[in-house]
């Protein structure tokens, strides 16, 4: 399977970063099956800097990834809802997954959980909303080991 990863460099070595704030699936190495969203994203970080910036390309064997803790979710639940909120709102959050697959929680996203976090929609009503939208997948590396399953293919320099 090929992902992306945006980044302000190049990134032939792939490590586990601890982020300085609370993101969907914890600390870790985060790319997509989006070659755009990669883009797009990296677009907007480098909107607030100039330079240049690159589109990492990775090959993930999931055979190479047999005995490690993955955990999937196809689209959003309840039990994706729960995770997401685990790590964005409790401090020092920790899971046991190497690898964790799912929907991007894009600003659109971002928006709808908000008025979820806020009281205005309750669970039910904030998945059935998040169904209607067409979400973009992230793949995370929580883990050391799990980046030994990634290959470094290319970086394409976006401007």
């Amino acid at each position: 399977m090929k992902l992306y990863h945006g980044s302000l460099q190049i990134v032939s070595h792939p490590i586990i970063l601890q982020p300085n704030r609370q993101l969907d699936y914890g600390n870790g190495f985060y790319t997509t099956t989006s070659e755009k969203q990669a883009k797009d994203w990296l677009r907007r970080k480098l909107n607030e800097k100039a330079g240049n910036g690159y589109v990492n390309v990775y090959e993930w064997d999931e055979e190479s990834s047999a005995g490690l803790q993955i955990l999937r979710f196809e689209t959003p639940s309840e039990d994706w809802l729960d995770f997401v909120m685990n790590n964005r709102t409790i401090i020092g959050y920790q899971h046991p997954y190497d690898i964790v697959y799912g929907p991007v929680a894009n600003d659109r996203v971002y928006a709808a959980f908000a008025l979820y976090e806020q009281h205005f929609i309750d669970k039910a009503g904030l998945i059935k909303e998040l169904r209607t939208y067409k979400l973009i997948d992230q793949l995370l590396f929580h883990t050391e080991r799990s980046l030994s399953s990634l290959t470094f293919i290319e970086a394409k320099e976006v401007r």
